[in-house]
């Protein structure tokens, strides 16, 4: 075997001495760190959880005082596996790559972490291995991961629930207006459409159904007013918010993908905005024109359409 092939498969470790400088950075490792996570593209790998191994390296400047054996002064190997948990415990995701792009950017955070290698492994997919390893570097961090923790803070915007009849009743532009008058972002969700979605003898297959009739319809909503741009996924969530937009929630991603998903059924669809309203740490929920939810954790009006602020 060639020292490039043995070196493309050593350890992390290896791999962090063999391209380092003429200044070698200190390291410190986490070797074969197993977790149950449920994670992948395919159909075959929700709602189970397979074996993923971690090796991190993490390169580090030397401290600029004395350690004194004070944990306070170093990086913590307890930073390494609290980016794992915490990247673990954001959302459900399909990709490897994805997952140690994450951990490796919160590592990378730590003021003494200079460069990092990341290999994360499926140990479950077959009769070896199957894993991906990134190399990143502090200097190669995006502007958001620099940002201050101010900076960084989601708004807290106000979450409206629009039945059908309110959608129906032509007062949805002049709706909007009010709601932008307030200042505070604004999310709308919605239920699903009068006509019956078709049904499944299965219960997951029937959930993706069911979610897939409430993003009809919210496609529905979008469709009156151009101010209304369907958003799926929290980045998407995150920008319409930031600069002004007036989002509508298409549930299928955040609600699948999460790593504690909600129980609501679909079909209880001011329950599960009540559950959004958590998600995204709304000020209050606005349910027009429908029965609120009994027992959301945050401020809840039942208004009509004409009340609605």
């Amino acid at each position: 075997m060639s020292n490039e092939i043995r070196m493309a498969f050593a350890h992390p470790s290896q791999r962090s001495e063999a391209t380092a400088g003429d200044d070698p950075l200190d390291r410190i490792s986490l070797r074969d760190h197993i977790k149950e996570v449920e994670i992948g593209a395919f159909q075959a790998e929700r709602g189970t959880t397979q074996r993923i191994r971690f090796n991190i390296v993490v390169e580090v400047r030397p401290a600029a005082a004395r350690v004194d054996d004070d944990v306070d002064r170093i990086l913590s190997y307890d930073k390494v596996t609290e980016a794992i948990d915490h990247e673990l415990a954001e959302e459900r995701l399909n990709l490897l790559e994805t997952l140690a792009e994450r951990i490796a950017e919160r590592i990378l955070k730590e003021p003494q972490a200079v460069r990092a290698f990341v290999r994360i492994e499926k140990l479950d997919r077959g009769p070896g291995a199957l894993g991906v390893e990134i190399v990143r570097a502090r200097r190669d961090l995006p502007a958001r991961a620099t940002r201050t923790k101010d900076e960084d803070e989601r708004p807290h915007p106000v979450l409206v629930y629009l039945s059908n009849a309110a959608i129906a009743s032509g007062e949805v532009p002049r709706l909007l207006d009010r709601l932008e008058a307030q200042g505070a972002p604004v999310l709308l969700c919605v239920g699903a459409p009068e006509e019956p979605a078709p049904r499944s003898a299965q219960p997951m297959p029937q959930r993706r159904i069911d979610l897939l009739a409430i993003e009809q319809n919210a496609w529905v909503l979008a469709g009156l007013d151009p101010r209304c741009v369907v958003v799926e996924s929290r980045t998407e969530l995150d920008w319409s918010m930031k600069n002004g937009q007036i989002a509508v929630w298409a549930p299928s991603k955040i609600v699948l993908d999460a790593v504690e998903g909600p129980r609501i059924l679909p079909k209880d669809s001011p329950a599960l905005a009540a559950w959004f309203a958590g998600e995204v740490s709304a000020r209050e929920l606005l349910v027009i024109g429908e029965t609120p939810p009994a027992d959301a954790w945050i401020p809840v009006r039942a208004l009509t359409i004409e009340e609605a602020p």
